[in-house]
């Protein structure tokens, strides 16, 4: 194999950059020229393609968001689509592709793969809802962003003796939610695969302002409901003065972590290494901090497990 491409696709992560740096730059490091795509596979239809050097990827891992851009596109969808995507990869010569992004994503590429274009996925969402691996590039990044918001928001729930519901990302998954729960010392976190009784989160308010707690921190999962019309119905139902802030797309800007920078190129350039091994439809992860790859079709057909675990300590801490 000696051209392959590599594209961004779906939501922005952190870290981004430095997988397609990865990809990249491993790339040349075996002699093999490497295509940028731009806006993703709506890009690749319309021939947004051009080849990348060592230059083209400098001075970019530290950077948010995603050198090549990002866009969701319903023609590629369509066997018509998939088919200009591909004509415009062999008008190029190009062999192989890299795909970041989520599980959207990745069906995309297990098409392109199906009609003989060998596509390897990398795991690049916030929402760190992809089976096959631990952690998802991204996920770090924006966990520590909630983090350090929730923080600041204590400090003024603590002044003013309020009840705060923040409302975090994660779509259909939990794991923003719970983690930035944990780390925050949230009273209650509100998530997609637990059924948490309104009740229960009443009286742990009401329990904790019986014993002089003045503020309360209680996390919300997007894919669970309005932190709004929460907030109005804790403010209702405890009488305690409650303020809801809704985190949104901040979430997912800002510079990559330490760890978000480290796993993007671990996962990059072990694409890379598959391709050229031959391999096609993988996707590639990491569990137990070993690097792991797995069928794209079986992933997409495996449920998201949250790490029930931390959720039963979640409980256990905000008594």
């Amino acid at each position: 194999m000696k051209k392959i491409g590599v594209l961004t696709s779906g939501g922005d992560a952190p870290g981004m950059n430095a997988a397609i740096r990865a990809v990249v730059r491993k790339g040349i490091y075996h002699d093999v020229e490497v295509y940028g795509i731009s806006n993703g596979f709506q890009g690749l239809m319309e021939g947004k393609i051009e080849k990348m050097e060592l230059g083209s990827v400098g001075d970019i891992i530290q950077r948010g968001g995603t050198k090549l851009f990002s866009a969701r596109s319903e023609k590629f969808k369509t066997d018509d689509g998939q088919e200009e995507a591909i004509e415009q990869l062999r008008k190029l010569g190009i062999e192989g592709l890299v795909v970041i992004g989520g599980d959207g994503s990745f069906k995309g590429a297990a098409k392109l793969t199906e009609k003989g274009i060998p596509c390897i996925g990398v795991p690049g969402t916030i929402d760190n809802d992809i089976p096959g691996t631990d952690f998802t590039i991204g996920f770090d990044t924006a966990l520590n962003t909630i983090v350090e918001a929730v923080d600041k928001i204590r400090d003024t729930a603590t002044s003013h003796e309020r009840t705060y519901v923040i409302e975090v990302m994660g779509r259909d998954a939990g794991d923003l939610a719970l983690w930035s729960g944990l780390a925050n010392g949230a009273e209650s976190v509100i998530i997609p695969e637990r059924d948490e009784p309104f009740e229960n989160v009443i009286e742990r308010l009401k329990r904790g302002h019986a014993r002089g707690k003045r503020h309360s921190i209680i996390v919300l999962a997007e894919g669970v409901g309005s932190g709004i019309e929460l907030g109005k119905r804790i403010e209702q139902t405890s009488k305690l003065e409650t303020r809801v802030t809704v985190l949104g797309h901040i979430q997912r800007g800002g510079r990559p972590t330490g760890f978000d920078r480290v796993l993007a190129s671990r996962l990059g350039a072990k694409a890379v290494d598959l391709l050229l091994a031959g391999e096609a439809g993988i996707m590639v992860g990491i569990q137990n901090n070993q690097l792991t790859h797995h069928r794209i079709a079986d992933v997409l057909n495996k449920p998201h497990n949250l790490n029930m675990s931390l959720y039963k300590l979640m409980g256990e801490l905000s008594i």
